[in-house]
């Protein structure tokens, strides 16, 4: 199964959070307070997130963190590659080549490296302001009126209603 971990979870929320008022300035007890998140957790995100330059650090009394850039400039792959401990991949020999004792011999590796690739680029298209549109984002961009939301309607057939 697929998955993200906790901390990509928490980190994508700390982001989005951030990114409602990007030029605003967020200790680690506000957005654990705002998010109902521990603070503990909070402030372990906050460091990574800094340390990869996702997030600004400010000190002082009006001190706290923003984000270094806009919403719209951090996807989700760069949010995953701050918080995880390892490089993404879907498979060991994605995420660290030479690691596995059959990779030589792997049948499929080219398929998984090629899947792979596919997720990394759909991560890397969703962006943390996409995130916080309460409509969900376009993305997937709509191709049909099905796709976008609109009602078709079948040639030849009836409305039904259960009112009159």
């Amino acid at each position: 199964m697929l998955r993200i971990s906790k901390i990509v979870d928490y980190g994508t929320l700390v982001l989005t959070h951030m990114a409602a008022q990007p030029s605003s300035v967020y200790s680690a007890n506000d957005l654990a307070g705002a998010l109902g998140l521990g603070q503990p957790i909070v402030s372990k995100v906050l460091k990574l997130l800094n340390q990869h330059g996702l997030v600004i650090s400010l000190r002082g009394a009006r001190g706290g963190y923003r984000l270094s850039r806009a919403p719209e400039q951090i996807n989700i792959a760069q949010v995953i590659d701050a918080l995880e401990d390892q490089p993404f991949g879907l498979t060991e020999c994605t995420a660290m080549p030479g690691q596995c004792s059959v990779e030589a011999d792997c049948h499929i590796r080219t398929h998984w490296q090629r899947i792979n690739d596919i997720v990394r680029q759909s991560l890397e298209a969703v962006s943390i302001a996409e995130m916080v549109r309460a409509d969900g984002g376009t993305f997937p961009p709509p191709r049909s009126p099905v796709l976008s939301g609109a009602r078709v309607k079948a040639p030849n057939s009836q409305n039904w209603s259960f009112s009159k």
